[in-house]
């Protein structure tokens, strides 16, 4: 999927406290050595599908936009769980927050819902970036699955753990259990269908909008 209305967020000049948009990105590519259909063969079957789910722990690592080498690495949070605040607090809803050394305001992040991405992406005029599932016409192209409001601090890089994906092969069966895509590949066996189901080259990024 294209990928030129997203800006890299290669930059150092953001202020704390600054509202930006990102987006995490999935890309993959196919498993050439698969000798029978298999999810996302060439071409991919229509009814292939990759989607994130929406409430499971999603585990990211996070940089001060001041100082690259200022971070918090493997930060958990939870999409469908925000924070509970205290009575009178200036920060909107939220899923996970810190306070950088020798700050006084708090940076924090919200996964945005579908209604709350569209929003967003309207302003920043970015079109065809709503997160979704990855299909079968995404074949080999970076597809926006997550959009976040990030206030003070900059995603930089995703650590997929083992639940966070629900894959569907082109027979129909789901994958949702064990799904591991940390190590770039990921591989099983539809029985209902008798064929093999695999992936690889998969990668993340995130991306500011």
């Amino acid at each position: 999927m294209p990928d030129a209305n997203f800006a890299q967020t290669q930059h150092n000049t953001t202020l704390l406290g600054l509202m930006r948009y990102f987006a995490l990105l999935f890309s993959l590519l196919l498993n050439r050595t698969c000798p029978t259909p298999a999810l996302l063969p060439r071409p991919m079957p229509p009814t292939s599908e990759v989607a994130l789910k929406r409430d499971v722990n999603l585990r990211v690592s996070v940089r001060n936009p001041l100082n690259d080498y200022e971070v918090r690495e493997n930060v958990v949070f939870n999409p469908s769980e925000t924070r509970e605040q205290d009575e009178g607090a200036r920060e909107p809803a939220h899923h996970f927050a810190l306070k950088w050394e020798g700050s006084k305001k708090m940076s924090i992040l919200q996964v945005l819902d579908d209604k709350e991405a569209a929003s967003a992406l309207k302003k920043k005029k970015a079109k065809g970036l709503q997160p979704r599932s990855m299909t079968s016409e995404d074949n080999g192209g970076w597809v926006p699955i997550l959009a976040m409001e990030c206030r003070g601090l900059e995603p930089y890089a995703f650590h997929p753990m083992s639940e966070e994906f629900v894959i569907t092969s082109e027979g129909g069966t789901t994958f949702e259990e064990e799904v591991e895509l940390g190590e770039g590949d990921w591989a099983d066996y539809d029985e209902d269908n008798d064929a093999p189901v695999s992936m690889e080259g998969i990668e993340f990024k995130f991306e500011a909008v």
